[in-house]
């Protein structure tokens, strides 16, 4: 680097944006082997030679190997060799990349000694059926559990072994009211008495109940609010139960009756009010309180920012009516709807926040520049509703937007300018000098950002913006050969 050229201030950051750049020749990716901290990433290139793995696989470094076992790329052979390796995380990063794995492979895995490596392969979506079945016996109730969270939907003889199995984390996890994937089990209707019985799994059973007077009696009745919150959104609850479970004093049973198609209006409107107005009022737990008061006050204490974040399915489904309901609920679940017509679609996308963004990402055809550059300027990263707008690039701008955008006294849409594929040289130094880390780190890969610039964010006081630009295509190979040396490789 030239003489002047700042030194790296996050030189593990710079390795590892180096480790992952495009265009890092093969010999520099070698020195990058005898590199003992960052995060192994130069083991995940998808380039890397077989005389390149051996070379890692000799280092035993725990870092290289977890990154190696992690590369879809990984030739069969060399997997093997890490299954045999003494540190379990590394084999559970292979059980991680079941997909890419051969079966003799998982066959091997599936009885590996240690448990973390057999809850990832209970986890995997990508193991065989017949493979992933043997696990369902596996004697740590830790993975029977796993497994029956992640696999709603394993065969019948499989879901049956554990909703009945003797731990109560298993039978648990196999009824609940939470999976890690969907669609929802539905649990074998000879087994429902058993499990309405049993406290762990009737929450989770009381969806597929039939809603006989003895047992809505006695889920009315039940301590446990979970129970009260499932009994009041199955489909086929009677009127007087709902008109009862309005009031219940758990905000959460509320709400499910709020979120139900059959409630009447002014019942919904009632509902609505009170658990805004109690849920903000509520007074803190006793510094004595047992777990499920507090549990039952945290509900309670969240039951407002619930009826915020409600995604209803039947509204979806018809969404033209709420349009313009007065619950911000409905209206984030109406954008979500498709083959709205224009006008819907255009007080939508002038609605509050998570209701903007949501029908934006519904329909980016249909929201003009104009518009799209006003949702761009409101949004703000403080609404824990909406983060996930924060990273995403879901509403394009023509070129004279985006060049535009390079002088903007808002960060976030300077930070679209580099969008530009042409972006004058000139206007991407101005964006890498810009005091926005954020506006640094999208500029640092731009083809046409004259290398002093991009020297200096190699250097720059933000870890994410340095690791941005030794990532870059677009660094010379005069200035990669450098940094290793710096680093002593």
């Amino acid at each position: 680097m030239d003489a002047d050229a700042p030194t790296p201030i996050h030189l593990d950051k710079v390795l590892d944006g180096l480790a992952a750049n495009s265009a890092l020749p093969s010999a520099l990716v070698r020195r990058l082997f005898a590199w003992r901290r960052g995060m192994g990433r130069v083991a995940q290139r998808p380039d890397l030679t077989d005389d390149m793995i051996t070379e890692i696989i000799a280092t035993d470094d725990h870092r290289l190997l977890h990154g190696l076992a992690l590369n879809d790329r990984l030739p069969d052979r060399f997997r093997l060799v890490l299954a045999g390796h003494s540190d379990a995380s590394v084999r559970s990063a292979l059980a991680a990349r079941a997909a890419t794995a051969p079966r003799h492979l998982l066959e091997r895995l599936v009885d590996d000694p240690h448990p973390q490596v057999r809850k990832s392969l209970a986890e995997s979506r990508d193991m065989p059926p017949d493979l992933r079945a043997r696990l369902a016996e596996d004697p740590v109730p830790e993975i029977r559990a796993a497994l029956a969270r992640h696999w709603t939907g394993a065969p019948e003889p499989v879901r049956r072994l554990l909703l009945t199995d003797p731990e109560t984390e298993v039978r648990a996890a196999a009824c609940a009211t939470y999976y890690a994937r969907l669609p929802h089990p539905v649990p074998p209707a000879d087994l429902l008495p058993a499990l309405l019985a049993d406290p762990v799994t009737r929450a989770g059973a009381v969806p597929h109940a039939t809603l006989d007077a003895d047992t809505l009696r006695r889920l009315v009745g039940d301590p446990d609010s979970e129970v009260r919150a499932e009994l009041a959104g199955h489909p086929r609850l009677p009127p007087s139960v709902r008109e009862l479970l309005a009031v219940d004093p758990a905000l959460n049973v509320r709400v499910r009756v709020f979120a139900r198609p059959d409630t009447p209006e002014d019942e919904r409107a009632r509902i609505h009010a009170s658990v805004d107005e109690l849920s903000r009022t509520l007074p803190d737990p006793s510094p004595e309180a047992d777990d499920a008061t507090v549990l039952q006050w945290f509900q309670n204490h969240s039951a407002r920012n619930e009826l915020r974040i409600l995604r209803l399915p039947w509204v979806t489904a018809d969404p033209l009516p709420h349009v313009d309901s007065p619950y911000v609920c409905f209206r984030v679940s109406a954008a979500a709807g498709t083959d709205l017509p224009d006008a819907a679609v255009a007080r939508l996308l002038d609605d509050e926040e998570i209701v903007r963004l949501t029908m934006a990402h519904t329909a980016p055809h249909l929201v003009d520049p104009a518009t799209a550059e006003s949702i761009e300027r409101r949004y703000r990263r403080n609404d824990k509703f909406t983060f996930w707008w924060d990273t995403a690039q879901v509403l394009s701008f023509p070129t004279s937007t985006l060049r535009r955008f390079a002088a903007d006294d808002e960060p976030r849409l300077r930070s679209f300018a580099p969008r530009d594929p042409d972006l004058p040289p000139e206007l991407a130094e101005q964006l890498a000098a810009d005091p926005e880390a954020r506006v640094r780190r999208a500029v640092a890969p731009h083809p046409r950002l004259p290398l002093p610039a991009l020297d200096r964010l190699l250097a720059d006081p933000s870890d994410q913006v340095a690791e941005a630009a030794a990532a870059s295509p677009h660094l010379p190979v005069h200035r990669m050969e450098w940094l290793l040396t710096h680093a002593g490789l």
